[in-house]
């Protein structure tokens, strides 16, 4: 952590100034999934892209010469993907020696997930039991819990593990269930702590957009249960940041360069796919709102990105 904090006071100084350069990237690495999720439309493709190891290596090499030091996959499916005889694991491994100090995962946690190289494992959560499963399939939740404890009992004898965080993405469907996910995140020994995020209205998603009064009576009450304790890694400030006045959100693109993307097609994008639809007005994603704070010098933030990124 000490090696870092040089570097990353140098990027925080030239980006006050205006020098745009990424410190995280988000790299997709295939379309092909195997859950049929209501917000996705992934499941719908004959022909899934997947990407080789090589042009992994070479989206990885492209973001760090731009300047990222943290990495998050993503899918469609990370532990669906292989080439020849790579899996997630080598292309974490891969990440770490080209010099990044974090690399992550997004999984849905219906594959086991043992021993993973990663940093960090998210697992996709939407809800508790049958909240989950009407927004991803049914048996969905239950393959989840056991997968999760799994790889918390088969830990690997003398190598530490990788703390597991689960991701919620509240809409419609399962507004009503983030009280009681929040209890069951703090209860629950195999899980770290939880990051709530609201759904963007992307297109032909619309439906599941909810409506600002109600976000905001969410996000009160989780500020108040994060200050009693609840293990939940949106900052106070980030959180007060995704709030929505007059129909917009309070947070904007203007801070979400931090983080680039490369999608499953390949194509690159120095900001997230919500700026290129149109929809930043309306954004969920909780990094937008800690992206935010962040640059209006929020001590929490600083101290929460640092703590979440440390290498394991």
């Amino acid at each position: 952590m000490l090696r870092q904090i040089p570097y990353l006071g140098w990027w925080y100084l030239r980006a006050l100034f205006g020098r745009k350069a990424p410190l995280q990237s988000v790299i997709f690495i295939l379309d092909r999934c195997n859950l049929r999720c209501k917000h996705c439309s992934v499941y719908e493709l004959t022909n899934p892209r997947i990407k080789t190891f090589e042009q992994i290596r070479s989206e990885l090499e492209y973001c760090y010469k731009a300047g990222s030091r943290y990495v998050d996959f993503e899918g469609g499916e990370l532990y669906l993907w292989k080439d020849g005889d790579k899996t997630i694991d080598d292309v974490i491994d891969l990440a770490h020696e080209i010099g990044f100090w974090s690399a992550t995962i997004t999984t849905n946690a219906q594959l086991p997930f043992n021993g993973s190289h990663a940093d960090q494992v998210w697992v996709s959560m939407d809800g508790i039991g049958a909240f989950h499963d009407e927004i991803r399939g049914k048996g969905a939740f239950a393959r989840l819990e056991k997968h999760i404890a799994d790889f918390k009992r088969n830990a690997p004898e003398g190598r530490a593990l990788p703390p597991v965080c689960v991701n919620m993405v509240i809409n419609n469907l399962n507004e009503s269930n983030v009280a009681e996910a929040l209890d069951y995140v703090k209860d629950n020994p195999y899980i770290e702590n939880i990051s709530v995020n609201f759904h963007t209205p992307f297109k032909e998603t619309e439906e599941l957009f909810l409506d600002p009064e109600r976000r905001n009576e969410i996000i009160d009450m989780m500020i108040e249960r994060k200050r009693k304790g609840y293990p939940i890694m949106n900052t106070v400030p980030g959180l007060k940041a995704m709030r929505m006045k007059d129909g917009r959100t309070v947070c904007t693109d203007k801070w979400c360069w931090v983080t680039n993307f490369i999608f499953s097609d390949g194509s690159r994008s120095p900001k997230c796919m919500g700026f290129t639809h149109g929809v930043c007005d309306r954004c969920g994603f909780s990094m937008g709102g800690e992206m935010y704070s962040l640059f209006h010098f929020s001590p929490a933030t600083i101290a929460a990105g640092l703590n979440l990124r440390r290498r394991r």
